[in-house]
């Protein structure tokens, strides 16, 4: 079906890291001198990309694999720029894709404090901006992640500068990154209140991993507009009804979860909707990264309507949802 028929989608849940096209990042990574592990494009490009049946055996291992190469061939305030404005326009030139929320954390982008924060940040908004003027269609907003590695000091940093900027184009703030000993979603709490007073969106990534506790506390004391993956809560029936209580939308991203290893296959991606649809739970259908997992969005609906996941009603209402629930 040519592209330009599709119906008009909102992507919510997309990372800046896995979402950039293996040769933007490899042209990038060449102008700015990085030393990269080969010489050869095509190991390179199967270097950041999954493809077949390649799986992560857990999130570590995927942000060991991949994220730590984005992030650093990333990590300018050029290099920012072009990548948030590549994702952008890719998305709605490739699939239509007229509503794009894109988060990414800026200090995993300033070389550990060499560059400056503001500017990392303003050149993401300026790619953006950029975007924008091509295509007149579509809107966009940033969403700055915290991350579980970082001490609660460091990631209050990271809401402060989102509070700056949402008059340019930051629209909310995430917490992110795999599970984390020294990690404590109780002292960022203050991070949440803020953000939301500020009048900015607030998602989680949580229930991703096995993690049910935190989940349930981020569902009644952080109370969050939108939590990231959230899966888990089908082992939960009460945990699953409260998210519905409390209108919490889970961005969901099948692909990604196969990929990751956080669903073992295909039955238990089956499973996992009918006991969110059950339950009245909302949810949104995300990408998490096109380019890392070689997905776009109209592959994920048609991935589940022909497998029997979602009927076609189901995956309707998901994309109106969507655009309801965004923080743009």
């Amino acid at each position: 079906m040519p592209q330009r028929t599709r119906k008009p989608l909102a992507d919510l849940h997309n990372h800046l890291g896995a979402s950039v096209r293996p040769s933007i990042l490899w042209s990038i990574a060449h102008r700015q001198g990085i030393k990269l592990p080969t010489k050869s494009y095509w190991e390179f490009e199967e270097m950041i990309t999954m493809r077949g049946k390649e799986r992560n055996r857990n999130l570590s291992e995927m942000h060991d694999r991949f994220f730590r190469w984005t992030e650093l061939i990333q990590s300018s305030p050029e290099a920012i720029e072009e990548s948030v404005k590549a994702v952008i326009d890719g998305a709605y030139r490739r699939g239509n894709i007229t509503l794009h929320e894109l988060r990414f954390n800026p200090m995993k982008r300033n070389r550990g404090g060499e560059r400056d924060l503001d500017n990392i940040i303003m050149s993401a908004v300026w790619g953006m901006d950029k975007a924008l003027l091509e295509y007149p269609q579509v809107k966009a907003g940033l969403i700055l992640i915290m991350d579980r590695s970082f001490p609660p000091e460091q990631n209050m940093i990271l809401v402060e500068k989102a509070i700056k900027y949402a008059g340019r184009g930051v629209v909310g703030v995430d917490m992110a990154g795999p599970n984390h000993p020294k990690f404590s979603m109780r002292k960022h709490l203050p991070h949440f209140k803020k953000a939301r007073s500020a009048g900015l969106g607030v998602t989680v990534h949580t229930g991703e991993e096995r993690q049910l506790d935190e989940m349930r506390f981020v569902v009644e004391e952080v109370r969050p507009d939108r939590i990231g993956h959230g899966i888990q809560c089908v082992r939960s029936a009460p945990l699953m009804r409260r998210v519905a209580e409390l209108g919490i939308t889970l961005e969901i991203c099948p692909t990604s979860n196969l990929k990751n290893s956080i669903l073992p296959g295909i039955k238990a991606l089956k499973d996992t909707f009918a006991a969110l649809i059950k339950h009245d739970v909302p949810f949104v259908l995300c990408t998490d990264g096109p380019e890392m997992y070689q997905t776009h969005l109209h592959q994920e609906q048609e991935f589940l309507i022909e497998r029997g996941i979602l009927t076609e009603a189901q995956v309707e209402a998901a994309r109106k949802h969507a655009f309801k629930v965004s923080f743009v």
